[in-house]
């Protein structure tokens, strides 16, 4: 089982390095292996056509978010969840401190407490995580993923290194759609650098699953993506679109940028399908799309805190350059409209299939290293009074 779960995702290593071979006259895309990276290449200009289209879909997808009932949901009983009679537990004030403290850190870039500031990324991020598992713990009655399923939070972070940095790979054969400027200005070694951006990597798919976990609270989130259109996909077609998308990806790295989200999305649903592993796709076949929007909009939704905190690092002023791990973009075509934001505001979207990626790659991972991937707490049920 573990070559059959193994071997598409090595083939989305293969791919773009044989088509890069005939592509490039060194055999690698310019800057291919630099990491992190530190600068993009230049791109096209905008395009109001690639806009126009772009913008039709990112329409289609928000009006499917916001009125389902306009594309065929039919919806489900709400069912009503127990009273919750909890505090708000010690870790989400914990987590609300150190998530505040590094916050003002990062963005008011002082130094008093020497080179801490050039660390804040991770407990910032930390600190948000253990904040949004105090809220769900708190709405599901006394449970949360720290309360309940610890291990799992942690092989989260783990997951998530291995993850990020799967997705940095394919950035080099889109020619740097994000990239890292202030890095070349850290002093550090190139070890030390390394580590810093390993471990802020971990924060990707923790940070996900809380707020997956925290709009599961709402009733209504849970029942109004139900009994929809049924979309059943084929395992080995899912693979090979992938496949196709990434190889065509490294040959028009900008008509295709978007590719380098879609292709191992494809890639990573088709291996799931193909073995019967649960995954979002498996419910949508069923007309059952709430794991699957509710991730997306799970990762949408903290897009905006990781624009906006990674905005703050550098704005107003780029003085003095203290967060390595600022990133900006450097897309093509549809690089416009930015909203306090380095991200293009049409880009947002992209993180909706984003979220479902980093799923299934937990999913994928839960498989073939053998741990637990369950990721939804239920809410505790109220214990009956004995008097009454």
């Amino acid at each position: 089982m573990k070559w059959k779960l193994l071997w598409p995702v090595l083939l989305t290593f293969l791919v773009p390095l044989v088509v890069a071979w005939f592509k490039y006259p060194t055999h690698l895309p310019p800057g291919f292996g630099e990491f992190p990276p530190t600068y993009g290449g230049e791109v096209p200009s905008f395009s109001l056509s690639y806009f126009l289209t772009m913008l039709a879909g990112v329409i289609y997808i928000g009006g499917l978010i916001l009125v389902p009932q306009y594309f065929g949901f039919k919806g489900a009983p709400v069912v009503p969840r127990p009273k919750s009679t909890v505090s708000l537990p010690w870790w989400f004030w914990a987590g609300g401190m150190v998530m505040g403290f590094f916050w003002w850190l990062m963005w008011t870039r002082v130094t008093p407490f020497g080179d801490l500031v050039f660390w804040a990324f991770t407990p910032l991020w930390w600190g948000f995580i253990f904040f949004l598992d105090g809220i769900v713990y708190k709405r599901n009655n006394g449970a949360s993923l720290f309360s309940k399923k610890p291990i799992t939070l942690l092989i989260s972070g783990l997951v998530s290194i291995l993850g990020w940095a799967y997705f940095e790979f394919f950035d080099y054969f889109v020619l740097g759609n994000w990239y890292y400027p202030n890095a070349e200005f850290m002093t550090w070694s190139k070890t030390i650098l390394t580590i810093e951006f390993l471990i802020t990597y971990s924060t990707v798919t923790p940070v996900l699953f809380q707020w997956y976990n925290l709009l599961k609270t709402f009733p209504s989130m849970n029942a109004r993506y139900q009994n929809g259109p049924k979309m059943v996909l084929k395992g080995n077609t899912m693979i090979l679109i992938g496949a196709v998308l990434i190889g065509a990806m490294v040959y028009w790295p900008f008509p295709l940028f978007w590719a380098v989200w879609i292709g191992p999305f494809a890639v990573m649903t088709g291996i799931l399908l193909k073995y019967n592993i649960w995954n979002p796709f498996t419910d949508i076949a069923k007309g059952n799309w709430t794991a699957g929007v509710l991730i997306g909009v799970s990762s949408l939704l903290n897009g905006f805190f990781w624009e906006m905190w990674n905005y703050g690092s550098m704005h107003p002023s780029a003085e003095p350059i203290t967060n390595p791990n600022y990133w900006v973009y450097n897309i093509p075509y549809v690089d416009v409209i930015h909203i306090f934001s380095e991200m293009p505001l049409l880009g947002y979207f992209g993180y909706i299939p984003f979220g479902v990626l980093v799923w299934q790659v937990f999913i994928w991972s839960g498989k073939l290293f053998n741990f637990k991937s369950e990721i939804l707490i239920e809410p505790i049920p109220n214990t009956p009074n004995k008097d009454g």
